[in-house]
């Protein structure tokens, strides 16, 4: 026997929790279907201040601030000597002037439950093992977790599925991303932190001493625990070792102020490595289904970007099958991934120029202009879909000619 269902969410984790409690509090039924038991390790812990806006739209702003997460104030960004700190009170753009750092375990529960406490349901340890969008009503076929399988057809299916890439899989959907293959070797540590001048309220981002296209994470969360990671091609990973716990535990030692800082800390967590993970799509919507987040398409780690463009994907995927749903017109090229593209391509054209250098010279410039670090600093803050930040607007242009103006006045 085949259920019916309204909506169907392929995936618990923000993207999918906070289009449920959208949905929900629009007056539409949502079954979530999720692959894992939460809570469950996930990395994406830092999040930006456009965040908090999805978070308050989703209903969920009171139990957030009420968790006990790390506050995020704004980022340092580290090279040799050289310091560069962004305060997120101190942007162009209007909107919340801080975040939070989160352990995603605790986070990602927390947004689940609430969607449940606003009526959604989730069917946990269930994955979608085949769907079908031939008919006028998508047809998926769930697998539990004891083995058994059923059918579920509902209106519309929404895949928040993360790296899981559920749709994208099944539909053949996947396509290259033009990003570098880049690897990321991670762990949560005691970090142990007496230094008096260090702040817990905001991210380090380090540069390595001599490879500028290698960096560091540094996320304090509140409990005196940090998520630490380090980021290169696989290649310059291999070329220092066989194990990924010497290769993380040697590069930790070659940046001299991290590992002054971290000379007392406990490694009791295995180092992580995830490789490869940039990904993208021939098409983030369908005949019954549209791709949120991470399972549409995922650009780097360095700006923590994930998250922000996985909610903002969510609230504008609502908004339009809100009024699909309600039998009205709808263009979801026109409403839902032209205006996730206006970020999606900020955050591209920032990453980009990171690893090219441009950035870095940008971040660590001496002379810098108030007026340009406050649209710069707005960027950091996940402001990217403000157009009238001209950093937004022309991002490629007007970052191209402030690399090269940075770059010229060094020189002289």
């Amino acid at each position: 026997m085949i259920e019916n269902k309204h909506v169907i969410i392929i995936g618990a984790g923000p993207a999918g929790s906070i289009a449920a409690a959208l949905l929900q509090n629009k007056g539409h039924q949502v079954t979530l279907i999720e692959r894992d038991v939460f809570p469950r390790f996930s990395i994406g812990e830092s999040l930006l201040p456009q965040c908090m806006e999805f978070i308050e739209q989703a209903g969920m702003l009171d139990a957030v601030k009420a968790a006990g997460f790390q506050l995020k104030s704004g980022a340092a960004f580290i090279h040799n000597d050289q310091q560069s700190e962004f305060c997120f009170s101190d942007k162009f753009s209007t909107g919340f002037n801080s975040t939070f750092q989160v352990q995603r375990e605790q986070f990602d529960l927390l947004l689940a439950n609430e969607a449940q406490r606003m009526g959604a349901e989730i069917r946990w340890e269930q994955e979608v093992i085949a769907a079908d969008f031939s008919s006028n009503k998508p047809l998926l076929t769930i697998k539990k977790g004891n083995g058994d399988s059923y059918q579920v057809k509902a209106h519309f299916v929404l895949d928040a599925s993360g790296f899981g890439r559920v749709l994208p899989r099944l539909l053949q959907l996947e396509k290259p991303s033009d990003f570098p293959c880049r690897q990321s070797l991670f762990t949560h540590i005691e970090d142990r932190i007496d230094c008096a001048s260090y702040d817990r309220n905001r991210i380090r981002i380090i540069v390595h001493p001599l490879h500028r296209d290698v960096w560091y994470w540094l996320i304090p969360f509140s409990n005196g625990r940090c998520s630490l990671g380090v980021v290169a091609k696989p290649q310059f990973f291999n070329s220092i070792a066989d194990d990924e716990s010497d290769v993380f535990h040697q590069l930790i030692q070659q940046e001299p102020s991290l590992a002054q800082l971290l000379k007392n800390a406990q490694y009791d967590t295995p180092v992580n490595s995830i490789k490869g993970y940039s990904a993208d799509v021939t098409s983030l919507y369908g005949n019954g289904y549209a791709l949120l987040g991470n399972a549409g398409e995922f650009l780097d780690p360095v700006f923590s970007s994930g998250v922000t463009i996985a909610m903002k994907s969510a609230s504008l995927a609502v908004d339009v099958l809100d009024k699909q749903l309600q039998q009205q017109a709808v263009d979801w090229q026109k409403d839902f991934v032209e205006p996730l593209q206006i970020g999606v391509e900020t955050f591209r054209t920032f990453v980009t120029a990171w690893y090219e250098g441009g950035l870095q010279d940008v971040v660590f410039y001496r002379q810098q202009q108030h007026n340009i670090k406050q649209m710069i600093c707005s960027i950091l803050a996940g402001y990217v879909w403000d157009v009238n930040n001209p950093y937004v607007k022309n991002s490629s242009l007007r970052l191209k000619t402030l690399v090269e103006l940075c770059r010229d006045n060094d020189k002289q």
